[in-house]
């Protein structure tokens, strides 16, 4: 999900980022709050969303931010949107909201107005929840903003409270012998801050999946687990493909392409899900419902919350996709 930028930011914005990290911490849920999550097979869950950010090789500022929402339990895409954003936040470890969840927020808000019937009952994020330096992830941040349950997961484990990904992890980690094996992230401080899950019977790297908001580990992890036809779950999975396939439509075509519009190339993503996404995706009567060039800019209290005064959204493209 993330890459690298260039530049670091003032020393004033890191304080304020973290006073806002904080102050937002104290909002998270990390208990169930619906009545599906408290379902051995999550009966009543019906819709589940995935995010996430590709960018453009070469390019640190553009990026596709998109967010796809499946059927449950069937896993079939029934919205997705695509739109190009530019960036102005640095990639920094620890902060990654900062960068991208405005766009996400965005993209929730948009389906929100257009097809309320389709928001998502949950969203998976790839990266982490309170599995954070600070114990607030880009997970919670989105769940928090968008006051929706959230679930982190991240296919490296970032060490924290002496997590560390050493001989002793390795040898858990072979100890995973079969699809939906697990064992719990317990921290020098006792804190246990996630789960390892074994995600597919094939991937001999699990998935460190941790509260976002709004939902208890265990339903987090088993609802990972059940959106699993690969080692990524399939909500993240589809939103990674279709965001880079957007991004090879959209800047691609005959001939060389120019400054900052290669192909996309996403950072953190060494399973690489099928060079597969075709050129439309699977699905029916693919028509874009939406395509809008223009800027976006955020509520002033958003901005506020979450430390991005200065940024302002740039001239984009938007895709929005139904299927029924």
């Amino acid at each position: 999900m993330a890459q690298e930028a260039v530049g670091m930011p003032p020393r004033g914005t890191l304080s304020r980022w973290k006073r806002e990290q904080a102050m937002l911490k104290t909002l998270v849920v990390d208990r169930d709050t619906e009545a599906w999550q408290r379902d051995p097979a999550f009966a009543g869950l019906q819709r589940v969303g995935g995010v996430d950010v590709s960018f453009v090789k070469g390019d640190s500022a553009s990026a596709c931010a998109s967010l796809v929402v499946l059927s449950y339990p069937e896993l079939e895409v029934v919205y997705e949107e695509c739109r190009m954003v530019s960036l102005t936040a640095p990639y920094l470890s620890g902060f990654l909201a900062f960068r991208e969840v405005p766009f996400l927020i965005d993209a929730v808000q948009r389906l929100q107005e257009k097809e309320p019937s389709l928001m998502p009952q949950v969203l998976l994020v790839d990266g982490n929840g309170v599995l954070h330096h600070r114990g607030f992830g880009v997970a919670c941040h989105l769940g928090v903003l968008t006051d929706l349950p959230c679930v982190g997961v991240a296919k490296k484990l970032l060490q924290v409270d002496g997590l560390e990904n050493n001989a002793l992890h390795k040898d858990k980690i072979r100890l995973l012998r079969a699809r939906g094996d697990s064992f719990p992230l317990r921290g020098r401080s006792g804190a246990i801050w996630g789960v390892a899950l074994k995600s597919h019977d094939h991937s001999t790297k699990p998935l460190y999946v941790s509260v976002g908001h709004k939902i208890s580990l265990e339903a987090a992890v088993r609802l990972t687990h059940s959106c699993c036809r690969f080692r990524i779950p399939e909500p993240v999975r589809q939103a990674d493909i279709r965001s880079r396939d957007y991004i090879r439509r959209t800047l691609g075509g005959p001939g060389p392409p120019t400054l900052g519009q290669e192909r996309s190339q996403k950072a953190q993503r060494p399973e690489a899900c099928s060079t597969g996404g075709p050129a439309e995706p699977t699905g029916q009567g693919r028509t874009p419902e939406a395509h809008s060039q223009g800027p976006r800019t955020h509520p002033e209290g958003q901005e506020l919350a979450l430390g991005l005064r200065a940024l302002s959204l740039q001239p984009g493209t938007q895709q929005a996709t139904l299927r029924r």
